[in-house]
């Protein structure tokens, strides 16, 4: 029969009874205590001084403390069979204990050994054989309004890589629900900014929703500079929160019950998850902790609230949560830059112009489709995104006169010659057919816009349209008849005619010009 403990009032009726001179009988009759526990009462009290007929010092409570503390579990009595049990697997237990605790090393010893044991049993056993850690005392916070999330990093230990054969130690950030005590875990390798809002990002897939109010820990990821009054957070988690419309309520500096539920589930999550386990992958751990934190830890019997937390969590909690973000969050990149001579800056491996009128330093952000350039708030350009190593140029941030310089497209040039008039302009063109291909091309160009400039428009374009006429694309020649002023004298268009006096260009001289005598006439 297992031990019952009597009450105070049940051990003195016995005592009382017995001293003044009634039977065990009687007294089991009266009082209802078994035979066995009458005698073994009244048997410890007699071994400090209780005699017959002496019914005051029966109801002495120093005789009742020292027969109680001879009576109760952890006396001199015969040892159970569940505490042989434990006494079994000594071995095992000890080395589970270094990161297990005592529900968790019950669950293995299950699992293990196919024995059950009491968890009452287990405890003492730990307590009394193996010199468990006695807990210490703490002082009951007051829960707050449903919503708020407590955030927290931990390390959980090491586990073997089945791919690679490596020692890998693995980090989770942990997550419990204030009101509800709820808990999320998510394994990862390290702590930075993107594993933070990796494990935030799950944590609202997880819930089914986002909760309104934040309470991390001062880890550098998210704080930037911690106060206690006044904390400045990192830009990037600012944004993060503003986008998931999150309020922050970080804890202070070495200030673990400021956010009390989380710290007190680290060493739950540690040594009931992950203790004793054997896992192969980080994937195959995440995987793990999703069901561990549906089932054993969602569906337990929660020691403070007497309930299942998952059951506190869609009772109370579930409604006051944001609805869950559809997409994913693009995590952005902020760096600062300095802007040289080329009027451009390099984010993330890649070149982006600045407008030439901005010298100095400027902050970028950068997101999967854009990049922007700030200068002190103020937002000075927005690119596309470019990939690893590549470019976005915009030829409006090159200053006068150096737009084709960036893309190298003749258009501002060409409109350049159409301000003089059509007959440059189509010139112009014929100069440079492509000029992404070659840059000789562009510098005719830009050579007959300064020969406009030297001679006027007037005369140059007298000049290319007599060389359009003829066919004749070729900077040089224009050049030649502007120097020499053969633009202003028209050549004679007949065919076999006599060349005219003065002097002509070679291709203004008709064909016959240039034949060559036959073998007869030499």
């Amino acid at each position: 029969m297992p031990y019952r403990e009597l009450s105070v009032i049940e051990i003195k009726d016995v005592l009382r009874y017995w001293a003044g001179g009634e039977s065990t009988k009687a007294i089991v009759r009266r009082t209802g205590v078994s035979r066995n526990a009458v005698r073994r009462y009244v048997r410890a009290a007699q071994g400090h001084g209780l005699q017959r007929g002496d019914v005051e010092k029966a109801l002495d409570d120093a005789l009742l403390a020292r027969v109680v503390c001879d009576i109760r579990p952890g006396g001199s009595r015969e040892v159970g069979q569940a505490r042989k049990v434990c006494a079994t697997h000594r071995a095992d237990i000890e080395a589970w204990s270094k990161e297990c605790d005592a529900p968790k090393i019950r669950k293995l010893l299950r699992r293990v050994h196919g024995v059950s044991v009491p968890l009452r049993t287990l405890q003492r056993f730990m307590k009394e054989e193996l010199g468990a850690r006695k807990v210490t005392d703490t002082m009951r916070v007051a829960d707050p309004d449903p919503g708020v999330l407590e955030f927290d990093f931990m390390v959980l230990g090491t586990f073997v890589d089945a791919r690679t054969g490596e020692t890998v130690e693995v980090s989770a950030a942990l997550m419990t629900a204030s009101v509800s005590r709820h808990l999320f875990l998510w394994p990862c390798l390290q702590q930075r900014q993107a594993d933070v809002i990796d494990a935030l990002e799950a944590a609202w897939g997880f819930f089914g929703g986002v909760f309104p109010v934040l309470l991390p820990d001062n880890l550098k990821a998210i704080v930037q500079e911690a106060d206690a009054v006044n904390p400045r957070f990192n830009e990037w988690f600012v944004e993060y929160a503003q986008a998931r419309n999150i309020t922050l309520d970080p804890a202070r500096v070495r200030k673990p019950k400021d956010k009390a539920r989380v710290e007190r589930q680290v060493r739950f999550a540690r040594r009931d998850f992950f203790g004793g386990e054997q896992f192969g992958s980080l994937q195959e751990i995440r995987e793990a902790a999703a069901r561990w934190c549906r089932s054993d830890a969602g569906e337990r019997d929660h020691g403070t609230l007497r309930r299942a937390p998952i059951d506190v969590f869609e009772e109370v909690e579930r409604a006051v949560l944001l609805p869950a973000p559809t997409e994913a969050y693009d995590v952005p990149q902020w760096s600062k830059h300095t802007v040289g001579r080329d009027h451009a800056v390099r984010v993330a491996d890649a070149l982006y112009s600045v407008p030439y009128t901005f010298c100095g330093k400027l902050k970028a952000r950068c997101d999967r489709v854009s990049v922007k350039l700030y200068d002190r708030g103020v937002l000075l350009k927005v690119h596309a995104r470019a990939p690893r190593g590549g470019t976005q140029l915009d030829p409006a941030d090159a200053p006068p006169g150096r737009e084709v310089a960036v893309d190298r497209s003749c258009t501002n040039l060409f409109a350049r010659a159409e301000a003089y008039s059509d007959t440059i302009a189509v010139y112009a063109r014929r100069l440079a057919p492509d000029p992404k291909r070659l840059w000789s091309d562009i510098r005719r160009v830009y050579r007959l816009l300064g020969v406009c400039e030297t001679y006027g428009s007037e005369a140059v374009e007298e000049a290319c349209r007599r060389a359009l006429e003829l066919d004749v694309v070729d900077i040089k020649r224009i050049e030649g008849m502007l120097e020499k002023g053969l633009e202003r004298r028209r050549p004679v268009r007949v065919r076999d005619a006599p060349e005219p006096r003065g002097q002509l260009l070679a291709f203004e001289r008709p064909s016959s010009a240039f034949a060559l005598p036959s073998e007869g006439d030499r």
